[in-house]
């Protein structure tokens, strides 16, 4: 299968399917399947039971699932199928499909610098605007780019301010306000974003005490930034604290808890400025003078002189799916939504919008999702509804970048050579745990699943601090990812011929 996708072949596939599929998929099982076997060899009816399965690993909580076979649609087994659980980052390829049907394989974001006021001999007689596209894979080496564009353009000099527009997508803190303030995949959103907004903090010791950084990191370039601030406090806890600044993110740490070396990245919460200030040294390299950086909320009429495109969207969300980037979720999502109806005010109607378009182009049931990476965890999704999901969009592009799930021995290593296949998107939050996607037997027979696992009385306990490192989640997830290796090796055994 090519890579090629479109609305048309997309929506084709679909409609086609109803016709081949339709009694398969008319109804949910009206109980929740169970195989009956009636001369099966030994060896199948020597398969563990789920129950088995999930009771031997000691998992507490709750496990849904459902399994059917991908090409005729018929279900198989299923447990708690409909019920809702938070699908966690599970959700990412709903997200893939809506935006590859929204936009199209071959899309590419756009971040553009603005002139106004005209230019003469080579300066810019009014501002100079960067103007964020939604592209959520900009980083540094990227500004460089626009910048070295800029000096080409024959640039010399810039007479008024320098702005930086993020508004084409609403302008959000982060994604989840319930994440710990420090954690870095819990950024701002907004239509600008630089190194998936992150910004990047290394300690060293020194006879003197720390010598701190704070940069826009990248694979080239390593530039200071002076919008985001860190201060060493001697205490051991809290480890961090934040505080919003008007213009500046402004972190304080533990000084017990650095040790002699050490460096991690944090969250940006403000991402325009975060650009602004990057772009401004970057620029300053090229001889370009720049003042500081001003955010603006709305987009002046002007020159584009600089144009820099992201790659194509159907990388971008391979990269999505492999890495689980929550803000390219977020932004893919947004741009998506953006595309069908217009601007909206935030992720949660924006996630909305993808609820609808899930119930009327995929047939689900129903969907209730806040945002586009899984992180909220008041997203619910049944097992049902997201193998649904798979089976109609079998022969999509979705598969073919789906992320290779490893099988693993007792240890947790992966077995070399397995002969069964996995292409899944995994989901993790503090317990709870899921699996999507799409087995292929031994004997080469087909089967698409959906595996939600949660334990919500434990992950309400969690106290806000621990919720970076929660007691007893790592121990849990271990458990619930063999879980679910156990309920692929019984379906594929069971399944296949």
């Amino acid at each position: 299968m090519g890579n090629d996708f479109s609305r048309r072949s997309f929506l084709g596939s679909l409609a086609g399917f109803g016709v081949a599929g339709a009694g398969a998929l008319a109804a949910p099982p009206a109980t929740s399947l169970r195989p009956h076997l009636r001369g099966e060899g030994f060896y199948k009816r020597a398969v563990p039971s789920a129950q088995e399965i999930i009771s031997g690993e000691k998992l507490s909580g709750r496990v849904a699932f459902a399994v059917a076979d991908a090409k005729s649609g018929k279900w198989l087994e299923c447990e708690n199928e409909q019920t809702g659980t938070a699908p966690a980052s599970v959700t990412k390829a709903l997200t893939a499909l809506y935006a590859l049907e929204a936009l199209g394989a071959a899309h590419q974001f756009q971040t553009t610098l603005l002139a106004t006021g005209g230019v003469v001999n080579g300066e810019v007689q009014g501002d100079l605007v960067l103007v964020g596209g939604g592209d959520p894979t900009l980083d540094t080496d990227g500004l460089a780019q626009i910048a070295a564009q800029l000096k080409e353009a024959g640039i010399i000099g810039v007479k008024g301010g320098f702005k930086v527009f993020e508004a084409a997508f609403p302008v959000l803190r982060q994604i989840d306000p319930a994440q710990p303030d420090q954690v870095g995949y819990n950024p701002a959103v907004s239509g600008l974003a630089l190194n998936f907004n992150r910004v990047h903090f290394e300690w060293k010791r020194g006879s003197n005490g720390y010598a701190i950084t704070m940069e826009g990191r990248s694979e080239r370039y390593r530039p200071a930034v002076t919008m985001a601030s860190m201060q060493i406090r001697d205490r051991r806890a809290p480890i961090y604290t934040y505080e919003d600044q008007p213009k500046r993110d402004s972190w304080t740490v533990a000084k017990g808890a650095l040790g002699k070396n050490g460096a991690r990245w944090l969250p940006v919460r403000k991402p325009g400025l975060y650009a602004g200030d990057v772009f401004a040294t970057l620029a300053g390299a090229q001889g370009i003078r720049l003042s500081k950086p001003e955010v603006i909320d709305a987009l002046p009429q002007g020159e584009v002189i600089v144009t820099h495109q992201s790659g194509p969207l159907l990388g971008i969300l391979q990269d999505m799916l492999k890495y689980s980037t929550n803000l390219t979720a977020e932004m893919v999502g947004l741009a998506a939504t953006k595309s069908r109806i217009g601007q909206v005010a935030d992720l949660q109607s924006s996630a909305a919008e993808m609820n609808r378009w899930a119930i009327n182009h995929l047939g689900l049931s129903a969907p209730k999702l806040v945002d586009h990476s899984g992180l909220g965890d008041a997203s619910r999704m049944t097992a049902q509804d997201m193998a649904l999901a798979l089976i109609k969009v079998q022969e999509s592009t979705l598969r073919s970048i789906l992320k290779p799930f490893k099988m693993r021995d007792k240890k947790g290593r992966p077995i070399k050579d397995h002969p069964i296949a996995v292409d899944a998107k995994t989901g993790t939050l503090n317990f709870v745990s899921g699996l999507a996607g799409y087995v292929t037997a031994e004997d080469g027979r087909e089967l698409a699943f959906a595996i939600f696992v949660a334990d919500e009385d434990a992950r309400a306990r969690i106290r806000p601090d621990e919720r970076e490192r929660a007691p007893g989640a790592k121990t849990w997830n271990r458990r619930a990812k063999r879980v679910q290796q156990g309920l692929i090796e019984r379906w594929a055994v069971l399944y296949g011929s």
